[in-house]
């Protein structure tokens, strides 16, 4: 089968190659035929070594597709099964699944970095991003890695469902919890930050701020959800206007850099709450003051993979697209296929596009 393969950290080019082969499945395995799957900054963060990853790599982590083999011990899914991939598998017994934070799991992660599930050339093992590798025709993950879909929903809105839409309207939505009638201000305007911006919109945020400084975003971030777009040059004039200069009930940095954390920081009010979304490097330090840590009494928050339930949150966030009430089709920028990656790797790095999305032939 065909996939791009990563075969050291840093490289310019995917090998994109027609000799790839699966192990075997498992008892409690699935085999998914990829039917689409996206074009994510986290992929580009895993090429470059700052989400570091075993190599060889068969990159991608959104994806979605049909279910055609499953181990004799899984009841979940039959072939035909429409899927989500999910990239944060939850063993479901751990005490953090247990207590509620089953996207803080880590059996599976931990698990990918010692277990390649792909073959190439004399039968050398290559490894799946965070244990899934979608940038290929076809993968094995475990059975609690995939989440059943309608199949009314098309491929390109469930890859999208997999990891931006889940990752932004989540963190609205489950770590925010936004209030209706409340002001929300947004740093990086890409396919996670217009997620954001819509669960801010879907929660009744009476006022939401999308700041990126390529103004070419705005016009898309009004149409999601915003009622103002500006330049980080324009942030203190917009500060002043939309609140009196007190600042935001929430600011949500979805960059993963330091520098725009400290923004969203000095863009959130007094009490307010701040939620880094952007996954940022190890070295890259935050410097906040201890005495305005305590005294301004602002929360710092994270939100990994929008704190999901993917068993719960997947099908509820495409039922909110069908309903009308989440635009994906807005986020993605083009429809590509498996072997133009390195085109679409090249455009990413611009931050020109929002989500190029692969579609299987």
């Amino acid at each position: 089968m065909r996939a791009a393969l990563l075969h050291a950290v840093g490289d310019d080019k995917l090998d994109i190659r027609d000799d790839v082969t699966l192990a075997p499945v498992g008892p409690t395995d699935v085999r998914v035929r990829i039917k689409a799957t996206g074009v994510c900054h986290s992929d580009l963060s895993a090429m470059t070594g700052v989400l570091p990853q075993p190599v060889p790599l068969v990159p991608g982590h959104e994806g979605a597709g049909e279910v055609v083999e499953v181990g004799e011990h899984v009841g979940s899914v039959q072939p035909g099964d429409h899927v989500v991939i999910s990239w944060r598998p939850a063993c479901q017994e751990c005490d953090l699944c247990l207590g509620g934070q089953p996207f803080l799991c880590m059996k599976y992660i931990i698990e990918s970095f010692s277990k390649g599930n792909f073959r190439f050339g004399a039968d050398t093992t290559a490894y799946g991003m965070a244990g899934c590798g979608t940038w290929a025709e076809e993968i094995v993950v475990p059975s609690v890695g995939v989440v059943k879909i309608d199949p009314e929903v098309s491929w390109e809105a469930a890859a999208l469902i997999g990891c931006g839409i889940t990752t932004g309207v989540g963190a609205a939505i489950n770590t925010a919890k936004v209030r209706p009638g409340s002001t929300v201000a947004v740093i990086g305007c890409g396919g996670v930050g217009l997620s954001v911006i819509q669960g801010a919109r879907i929660s009744g945020a009476r006022t939401i701020l999308a700041i990126d400084p390529l103004e070419s975003k705005h016009e898309l971030a009004k149409k999601v959800g915003a009622t103002h777009a500006v330049t980080p040059e324009e942030v203190p004039a917009a500060l002043a206007e939309l609140t009196g200069g007190s600042g935001f009930d929430y600011g949500f940095e979805v960059v993963g850099k330091s520098a725009t954390i400290q923004s969203a920081w000095q863009l959130t009010r007094a009490g307010g709450d701040v939620v880094v979304v952007g996954a940022g490097a190890a070295d890259d330090m935050v410097s906040i003051s201890a005495f305005s840590l305590l005294f301004e009494g602002k929360n710092l928050l994270s939100s990994l993979y929008g704190e999901a339930d993917v068993r719960h949150d997947f099908p509820y966030f495409a039922k909110l697209h069908k309903a009308g009430q989440l635009d994906l089709e807005s986020l993605i920028s083009s429809r590509i296929r498996l072997a133009d990656l390195n085109d679409a790797v090249e455009a990413l790095k611009s931050g020109e596009v929002l989500r190029q999305i692969v579609v299987m032939d």
